[in-house]
């Protein structure tokens, strides 16, 4: 059976890159039929990060991406390794190194003084065996590097970039024991697919480089190679590396900010795969169906802000529209961000009219801010520009007066319950507006200031979503308040 494997390091939060990873490894396994594992690469000690690895765990639990066998941690597979590494030294495949930290320090600043490209120069290869065991014997820190063959050429077939080929000449006999005992990345990543038989590797093309060492290691061993996917490189729009340099890129801060799990999976499936329709909203099981590595691009792929709020709301907007039991989630998300514990219909009521203007759900916290508290606002903002003040005043009282008149217990324009009333703007136009024809004056003598009063802002939902937000008594409180405005 095929298996494929994510690994990430736990060395902080989850990369939108290393989501979009584990997203294609769960759409080739879910695809193909296959296992799919989860392996905490933690060989590094310096760089890891407590808790990181459970962190990393439930944001993937948040997408959805579930994995079949493990976690499996590197840190305690560390006899394994071992054991591998002994028996590339008996084969004379690997060797000890004792250089100090010193000695490739200057090693590598004099190879680059002479332009030459830094690797280790074998310093230590050819040491006797009996010089090796007494430095063995006196416990001088020590690496194993792997012993290259002399000019080989390593040729091998990624799935998305062709067939790639390096001679063994331009590579450097990389270290796969550490002084501490633990493996290197080139090393564990090896022995552990091997041994937790992955078929498929599918990971990000800055491990493209590192692929003919691994390679050689399965020809050392004489273990079958697994096929190798490569995924293209996530870039800012400027074209370099996606980086913390120029907005968020953990996945964590995605979902911290209000963007749905469904909405940002489906945009990060289109950065590197093309799907050859002009369909763009794509459910999981869609993405499963219709995943295929062949359709996997090259070219780097741009993380377009913009093009990830734009799904975001297009997500929102249907679940809203829709009003199924994703709608309820998505409420008792959306209350976390207003400064109140609403009651249940208050809530629906604001979050219906907000929804349609948002690009993540923390947006709410602003937005909604007007409905809290009215803004000190500047009273020139009062008046339409093709109106004056005496036309505003005249605009806001007519409103007032019309508003006043209308029952809060018998029309829906005020009522506290979850359905939005569907023709609030047509009410306002066709009723509010005959009389505002009937005192001679435009539309924007009237709807302009009274949409200011009501949110203190220049830029809102329409008068009439923000009447039935805030009721009878606190639009006329409001309206009140413009007026007095003026009339300072």
């Amino acid at each position: 059976m095929n298996k494929v494997r994510f690994a990430p390091s736990p060395t902080g939060y989850l990369h939108i890159g290393g989501l979009r990873t584990a997203l294609y490894n769960y759409l080739f396994a879910k695809s193909n039929k296959a296992k799919f594992l989860l392996r905490i690469e933690d060989t590094d000690q310096t760089r890891h990060v407590k808790d990181a690895d459970q962190q990393i765990i439930e944001t993937l639990k948040t997408f959805g991406i579930n994995f079949d066998e493990g976690p499996f941690y590197q840190s305690q597979r560390l006899e394994i390794y071992q054991k591998y590494v002994k028996q590339l030294i008996k084969e004379d495949k690997a060797y000890y190194c004792f250089c100090t930290k010193e000695r490739l320090d200057e090693m590598r600043k004099k190879q680059i003084s002479e332009k030459r490209i830094p690797k280790y120069d074998r310093h230590c290869l050819n040491l006797s065996k009996e010089k090796i065991e007494e430095k063995l014997k006196n416990k001088e820190p020590h690496v194993i590097r792997l012993r290259l063959p002399d000019n080989k050429d390593i040729i091998f077939k990624d799935k998305v970039y062709g067939e790639i080929k390096i001679n063994s000449k331009d590579m450097d006999d990389q270290v796969l024991l550490k002084s501490d005992g633990y493996p290197t990345y080139h090393l564990a990543v090896v022995v552990d697919d091997h041994e937790m038989d992955v078929t498929h590797i599918i990971r990000g093309e800055e491990w493209l480089p590192s692929t003919p060492k691994h390679i050689l290691l399965y020809q050392m061993f004489n273990w079958e190679t697994p096929e190798f996917i490569h995924l293209p490189l996530l870039l800012n729009p400027d074209k370099s590396k996606l980086s913390k340099r120029q907005g968020d890129v953990a996945a964590e801060e995605f979902l911290n900010k209000g963007y749905l799990p469904e909405a940002i999976l489906n945009y990060i499936a289109f950065l590197g795969w093309n799907p050859k329709t002009t369909k763009e909203i794509y459910s999981v099981e869609e993405l499963i169906k219709d995943f295929d590595i062949a359709k996997i691009n090259k070219a780097g792929a741009i993380f377009d802000i913009e093009k990830l709020n734009w799904f975001n709301a297009e997500y929102v907007r249907n679940i809203v529209k829709e009003k199924g039991e994703r709608y309820q989630k998505l409420l008792a998300e959306a209350k976390k961000y207003f400064p109140l514990d609403l009651d249940q219909n208050k809530l629906e009521n604001i979050f219906i009219v907000l929804s349609s203007r948002l690009n993540y759900l923390s947006e709410l916290e602003e937005s909604s801010k007007f409905i809290f508290e009215l803004p000190n606002y500047d009273p020139q903002m009062l008046i339409f520009k093709k109106s004056d003040q005496e036309k505003t005043i005249k605009g806001l009282k007519l409103a007032q007066l019309f508003l006043t008149g209308i029952p809060e217990k018998d029309e829906p324009f005020w009522s506290e319950g979850p359905k939005l009333y569907q023709n609030l703007n047509e009410y306002l136009v066709d009723y509010f507006g005959e009389k505002i024809k009937e005192n001679d004056l435009n539309p924007g003598d009237a709807f302009w200031p009274l949409r200011v009063a009501l949110s203190g802002l220049d830029k809102s939902p329409s008068p009439a979503e923000i009447l039935w937000i805030l009721g009878k008594k606190e639009s006329l409180n409001r309206i009140n308040i413009a007026l007095k405005k003026l009339d300072t």
